[in-house]
């Protein structure tokens, strides 16, 4: 039997400087692309530069005609009837609508979102039921908002709604009110809230609920003190988008508010009037005011357009910061949420 001495000499070391490209993972120039596949590539960047273009023109158009317009006492004044710009006031009222109106949907819609994410990431029994639940939020964010706007006036005029709904002097039921409104508005903020609950609660690791329910905590323990704290950032995102939403929205404002250009509270208990009554947002403020509205000042329609432009930008910044830091929120560790 013969052997074969090992070779002394040593192996020749690469080249100093990254590997070089095989022919698979070389990359090609477009030149060499089929003229499809070209022409595809051409589409993608004539539509992403052009919503680019698009987005730029509104901002940079309803920017200049806001700046013409705006002046800082418009924010403090109440609106007014009147023929004439100069004596039609600012729109303190629709502003205060507009808030009163986001507190409203925002804090109704909050817990049915939450509350139903987690059941279905956690429980999700029986499945028929959690996949009736998921269809029929499915539903509601594909209902057009007029649609949810005459349910919300046919049910608020039922006897018992009748509470929440403005009356007239002669005991009608209108069914239109701040709380009304705000009840339908919720739906609307209920699906983008709902599905980034869900999903950061489908994005948490297996191993922290393991470790928790090592260390002897219960489910709702663990839902407590491991989970709500994890998702914290995408509850938060899902609320933002809401509110952006909701302060954009025309159809249910018009047909659940009215077309008032004041708050007109109903009732002599405060704070329950005035949530009892009706009023205006931004958004009825400028379709009332703009050239094709019934308004005679279309400059302070334009004004008021931007100032609800610059809330949904802040707005889109504030999910932008949102989902950068998601990393840092998540990053909690098991041992650390559990103490």
């Amino acid at each position: 039997m013969s052997t074969v001495a090992p070779s002394l000499v040593p192996a020749a070391e690469p080249p100093p400087g990254p590997p070089p490209r095989t022919g698979r993972g070389k990359r090609s120039s477009p030149w060499s692309w089929r003229w499809r596949d070209r022409l595809v590539l051409a589409f993608a960047w004539i539509a992403g530069v052009g919503l680019c273009l698009v987005a730029a023109a509104i901002v940079l158009y309803m920017g200049y005609r806001g700046l013409e317009y705006v002046r800082p006492s418009l924010l403090f004044e109440r609106p007014a009837i009147s023929t004439t710009q100069n004596g039609s006031g600012g729109f303190l009222d629709p502003l205060l609508g507009t808030a009163l109106l986001t507190v409203i949907g925002v804090l109704l819609a909050i817990p049915l979102a939450v509350g139903s994410a987690l059941w279905i990431a956690e429980y999700g029994r029986p499945t028929w039921l959690a996949r009736v639940v998921e269809s029929s939020i499915e539903i509601v964010a594909g209902t057009p908002d007029i649609v949810i706007a005459l349910f919300g006036l046919a049910i608020f005029q039922l006897n018992l709604l009748e509470p929440f709904s403005f009356k007239s002097s002669g005991g009608g039921v209108f069914g239109k009110s701040f709380i009304a409104a705000g009840a339908m508005m919720s739906l609307i903020a209920l699906p983008p809230l709902f599905t980034a609950t869900r999903d950061g609660l489908e994005a948490v690791p297996a191993h922290m609920r393991e470790a928790a329910f090592a260390l002897g905590k219960t489910r709702i323990a663990t839902i407590r003190r491991v989970l709500l704290p994890s998702v914290r950032s995408n509850i938060a995102t899902g609320v933002t988008l809401g509110v952006s939403r909701i302060i954009g929205d025309t159809a249910i404002v018009v047909l659940l508010l009215g077309e008032t250009l004041r708050l007109d509270p109903q009732g002599a208990i405060p704070g329950v009037s005035l949530l009892r009554g009706t009023g205006s947002t931004l958004t009825s403020y400028v379709y009332g005011n703009s050239p094709a509205g019934e308004g005679a000042a279309p400059q302070k329609a334009y004004a008021a357009a931007f100032v609800l432009m610059v809330f949904v930008l802040a707005l889109n910044l504030l999910v932008d910061r949102i989902g950068r830091s998601q990393a840092d929120a998540t990053g909690l560790t098991a041992a650390g949420a559990i103490v």
